[in-house]
């Protein structure tokens, strides 16, 4: 088996709206799908956000159910040249920055909240690599 990257990646919120206007209009990820009263989906660099109802996919018939509560996390990268920019960016857009860590391999990454309390992250590129 040789798998080459995570494809799509999923969050369960609460309000289908509020997400595409957080996802699109503030951070600016591409819209790919809208299907009211279940999802909405975002182009995130090579990889695709999935954005759930979560009572919609938890009673699914054609796919396998799937659902989730509570606050889930993701990271989305970039370039360390562009980092601060980045966080300066989501500043001025009004998102509130709630952590920022220095790594131990002198990376840095910076923690925010999207409108259903899900934890998001900035890393640099390189991060994870020795």
């Amino acid at each position: 088996m040789h798998i080459t990257q995570i494809k799509e990646t999923c969050l369960y919120v609460s309000d289908l709206e509020r997400t595409h206007a957080f996802y699109a209009e503030l951070l600016g990820f591409p819209l790919l799908s809208i299907v009211v009263g279940r999802h909405v989906f975002f182009q995130a660099g090579s990889s695709v956000l999935l954005c759930f109802l979560p009572e919609a996919t938890k009673a699914d018939l054609v796919l396998p159910p799937h659902y989730a509560h509570g606050h889930q996390h993701l990271a989305f990268e970039v370039l360390p040249p562009e980092y601060e920019i980045t966080k300066q960016d989501l500043v001025a857009k009004g998102i509130n920055i709630i952590h920022e860590h220095e790594w131990p391999n002198g990376f840095h990454s910076c923690y925010f909240l999207d409108p259903d309390q899900h934890v998001l992250e900035i890393v640099q590129t390189g991060m994870w690599r020795d």
